[in-house]
Formats: structure tokens, sequence, C-alpha cells
């Protein structure tokens, strides 16, 4: 009978009380325990009851905020590509998810105001400052 990478939970006391997420605790205990994986620590964490944090000391997921519409969220991304590089300007409206892109040879103020208008022009809708 093969035995598992670890035999005593001697290895795993110290992190699991600290309480510690799994990945960090695979991260702490890879180096002692050469053939362990992410998965078999997890299933003996489960097989011993710790396989889970307290729920006190889970993080509570955060709410998303409300905006009306017309806030829109902007972006500017380099693109490469064979014939040299471009700049992708996108907005997207966070209410109705309305995504308005166009791509400039150049990251410059005039083209921002170029972007902002053309979209301005083209939204159906009235465009809110903050």
């Amino acid at each position: 009978m093969r035995a598992a990478p670890f035999q005593h939970l001697e290895h795993i006391r110290c992190p699991v009380q600290a309480r510690l997420p799994l990945d960090d605790v695979f991260i702490a205990l890879k180096d002692v325990i050469p053939h362990l994986t992410r998965s078999s620590l997890h299933r003996c964490l489960q097989r011993h009851g710790i396989s889970r944090l307290p729920k006190a000391d889970r993080e509570k997921p955060k709410k998303f905020k409300k905006y009306e519409i017309g806030y829109f969220h902007v972006d500017i991304a380099e693109l490469r590509y064979e014939g040299g590089r471009g700049f992708l300007y996108v907005e997207v409206d966070r209410t109705s998810k309305l995504v308005f892109a166009r791509i400039y040879r150049r990251a410059t103020k005039l083209a921002a105001a170029a972007f902002l208008r053309v979209l301005i022009k083209t939204v159906p809708y009235r465009i809110r400052k903050r």
C-alpha cells in the first residue's frame, strides 16, 4: 500500500490554524512535501473536516454600485499588428452595457476629443458627467 504524500497532520496544522486559504497552504507545503498536489491537499483537508474557512473569516461579496444610464467607463489599449500599432478607445455604459469603440493611430488629446465627439453623436441618450 502506497503512503500518502504526508502521513500526519503536523505538517498542515500550523497553516490551517493560521486560517490560510488553500492556495497559501499549498505554497507553504509544496517544498516540504515534494509529491503534494493541490487536489490531494484539498482532499486531506476535507477528510479531516478543515477544508473551509469558518464563515466569519470569509470575505463578504461586495455589491455593485448603481449607476444611471449614460455613465461610461473609458479605457484605451495599445494594439500591435503587422503594420505598426494603434490605440483602441473603448467606452462601456455601466448600466446598459452599450459598448462603443474606435481605433486611432495615436493616443493624444486630439484623438480622445474626436472619440468623445463621435460617441456623443452616436449614443441614443444623454451622457452624464460625474
